[in-house]
């Protein structure tokens, strides 16, 4: 099944070679912009499929994705799992639960990411769950890169090993190569 999630990426030109500064601070040769395959319906259904196949017989209550690249996956994992859906998002640079969104002491929730790198923006997920009485049970992504140290459960569509580098050794940098930064966390 990886290997048509690989090809609605390829389809939708989610997959993108170049420069980019991840919201990480990493950088990377290559970048999977899940967007580009979010923007179509079918194709999103279609790839999330695989991760709600691995995710139908867990007891969960609710799905929360951070901003931004998690709030259409919640949403059809949502849809797709007949669970309620909501997200995080930052203010003044801290993730927060707005919009009179809750999480109840003890519920049980999954997390949804586009793509996990580092993992950071889940693990400030994790923070304000933890701080509502909630209890994690796992992450759900479309890509895991593979590069994340996270000690809690990670399911994914598909699983890619995408080089990245720490800006002061990066070889694209090194070659002047300018980079572009198509996430939405704001690096300082």
């Amino acid at each position: 099944m990886e290997n048509k999630v690989y090809e609605l990426l390829k389809e939708s030109e989610a997959l993108l070679e170049g420069h980019f500064l991840l919201s990480s601070g990493r950088h990377s040769n290559k970048y999977v912009q899940c967007a580009k395959l979010l923007q179509y319906p079918d194709k999103a259904a279609e790839a999330l499929k695989t991760v709600c196949a691995k995710l139908e017989s867990m007891d969960f209550d609710l799905i929360v994705g951070p901003a931004m690249g998690g709030i259409v996956v919640a949403y059809e994992m949502g849809r797709q799992l007949g669970k309620p859906a909501i997200f995080t998002e930052r203010v003044n640079g801290q993730m927060t639960l707005r919009r009179g969104f809750e999480i109840k002491k003890g519920q049980k929730v999954l997390i949804t990411e586009d793509v996990v790198t580092t993992g950071k923006s889940s693990l400030e997920t994790v923070k304000v769950i933890e701080e509502m009485g909630g209890e994690v049970i796992g992450i759900a992504c479309i890509v895991d890169r593979k590069t994340s140290q996270l000690d809690i459960p990670l399911f994914s569509c598909i699983e890619m090993e995408i080089e990245s580098f720490e800006p002061s050794g990066c070889p694209l940098c090194e070659q002047g190569i300018e980079y572009i930064k198509p996430g939405s966390r704001n690096i300082k």
